[in-house]
């Protein structure tokens, strides 16, 4: 029988299909599932892009932060974080110190590929949504590294593929 963590943890960048995961794993695991930008946007009232018009990205972290404090010290629970949830150090060390963290990878092109419609991520609200996909992946991938307790590609793979590799990292880890 699978023994598996009181708290699950999602990172990974957007598109990387967090939420998707997540939800599935939930209903696997019987598991209550929480998504920290969700989450904001329930406590603010107000969807993440107009956070950002209102307050700027520093406001939106500093709300997220709030968020993971308090989502990451709940029992029972699945939780996929926004992708920048990873650059505060006390979010790191939340995540890594409360939970087993799967870091959900996927390459640029396929985040461009799975974004690119979606007009609900302000950081990608610019000239050049790759460019800027790839400098986020620099500036996040050995954050996201330095926390995961494994490491998933869900690089053009069916979500079964997924969620089987996840459970045997947690079978893995419990053994």
């Amino acid at each position: 029988m699978l023994k598996v963590f009181p708290r699950i943890f999602l990172i990974g960048p957007m598109g990387a299909g967090k939420t998707t995961v997540g939800r599935r794993l939930a209903q696997v695991l019987r598991r209550e599932f929480l998504d920290s930008d969700h989450e904001i946007e329930q406590r603010a009232g107000a969807n993440i892009p107009l956070i950002f018009d209102l307050e700027g990205e520093e406001g939106f972290r500093a709300r997220e932060k709030a968020v993971i404090a308090d989502l990451t010290q709940r029992h029972d629970i699945i939780l996929a974080t926004g992708g920048g949830a990873v650059l505060d150090a006390d979010n790191r060390r939340c995540l890594a110190g409360r939970g087993f963290v799967v870091y959900l990878y996927a390459s640029v092109d396929e985040q461009l590929h799975r974004t690119h419609l979606d007009t609900n991520r302000p950081l990608l609200q610019t000239a050049d949504p790759r460019a800027r996909l790839a400098q986020l992946f620099v500036q996040r991938d050995p954050l996201y590294r330095e926390v995961a307790d494994c490491v998933v590609s869900t690089e053009s793979r069916p979500l079964k593929q997924v969620m089987r590799d996840i459970l045997r990292c947690i079978e893995y880890d419990q053994s």
